[in-house]
């Protein structure tokens, strides 16, 4: 195995996500830790692990090593003329005298922002809700309080930077002898190792661990929609301050209901009959049955509309409405009498059309269409 492959050091693809990467260095750091693994070797392996994951886990760096070049190796990472550079930034420090410090960076960071989804009903999107959640996150370890070191110990000076963070390296370009400055291999830049690591959380300060959330759905939500809970994301390393967690609507469909923003559809099918004379149907609504008012001669495809009757705006006062599109039915089976009777409405309304002729209106429209083809 190459010294610098680190992909293989943590046991990961080279297509690893940033999360396996993570998962893989815990697993590794908590198996060789020192105060766990009492093997010759073992603390070796411990740096090497570590080295790996701060190159894996830098944009950066990874994309440097990716292209065959070791962010720790003397002289720089990448291959070819520009060898010594990792960047532009390290032209410019060559030209306006390079190699200046910028110090040590903290142990404690800010934590990452979290995101779970949250199925709901249309009436409790519509109408708010509070919901109970069970969400893992990084939390604050509770042996060492994110301090990272073991009971009774401190962190130490670090001894390959001097506490400085950084270690300078020298090596030859076009233009000439460049000394550059990169984050140290040893303490990954913050200038303190931790001798004795925690053994609960393996030196990084925090632990993942379930717990229980309420969350209030405000009324007028809709799927796709995320709801920010401030400070209970992911807590940082060394314990730095947590990021937000975000709940993600999943409105789930309704059984009769499709939702168009805050108005709501809905289908009625109608007989023939009460289409014609007028009736009044009970539909579905959010709030329980609304009555429907149809009035005589309503023709199928037209649509009824109940003020008010959608979902709360999210924000502001009022509701959307609710849509009720027509159907209306036409009988496909008849019994003597029924026929009878209709047939006897149609000679009445001047409709009725004796077998193998047009129906009133239709003899003119086939004799355009003839003429309009020369027949």
């Amino acid at each position: 195995m190459p010294p610098n492959d680190y992909y293989a050091v943590l046991g990961v693809s080279r297509d690893a996500s940033p999360d396996e990467i993570k998962k893989a260095y815990r697993r590794l750091a908590r198996e060789l830790h020192p105060d766990v693994n009492k093997d010759p070797g073992a603390e070796d392996r411990f740096k090497e692990v570590s080295a790996a994951y701060d190159v894996l886990s830098d944009p950066e760096k990874r994309r440097m090593h990716d292209l065959g070049g070791d962010p720790f190796a003397s002289g720089g990472g990448m291959p070819g003329g520009f060898a010594g550079f990792g960047g532009l930034g390290d032209i410019f420090d060559a030209f306006l005298g390079g190699g200046t410090s910028r110090g040590p960076r903290p142990r404690t960071r800010p934590g990452a922002d979290a995101l779970i989804r949250m199925d709901l009903e249309m009436v409790e999107a519509a109408f708010g809700t509070t919901r109970d959640i069970t969400v893992e996150t990084a939390l604050v370890c509770h042996t060492c309080q994110g301090a990272g070191t073991a009971s009774g110990t401190h962190p130490a000076t670090c001894g390959t930077c001097h506490g400085r963070g950084e270690v300078s390296h020298v090596s030859r370009s076009f233009l000439g002898q460049v000394m550059t400055a990169r984050a140290c291999p040893e303490c990954q830049g913050t200038g303190t190792v931790i001798p004795h690591p925690c053994p609960e959380c393996a030196g990084d300060g925090r632990v993942r661990a379930r717990r229980t959330l309420s969350v209030k759905i405000p009324p007028g939500v809709e799927h796709g929609m995320r709801i920010r809970l401030a400070g209970e994301g992911e807590v940082g390393p060394g314990g730095g301050p947590p990021g937000d967690l975000y709940v993600e609507v999943n409105e789930l469909p309704h059984a009769v209901l499709q939702r168009d923003g805050d108005d709501l559809h809905c289908t009625v099918t109608l007989p023939m009959t009460a289409a014609a004379l007028g009736t009044t149907v009970k539909v579905p609504a959010l709030d329980g049955e609304e009555e429907l008012d149809v009035r005589p001669g309503t023709q199928s495809g037209q649509v009824i509309e109940l003020r008010a009757r959608g979902v709360p705006h999210l924000r502001g006062v009022g509701r959307g409405d609710l849509l009720v599109h027509v159907v209306v039915a036409t009988p496909t089976k008849l019994d003597e009498k029924q026929e009878e009777m209709l047939r006897e409405l149609a000679k009445l309304r001047g409709e009725e059309t004796p077998p193998g002729q047009f129906a009133p209106g239709q003899q003119g429209i086939f004799s355009r269409i003839r003429d309009a083809w020369g027949r």
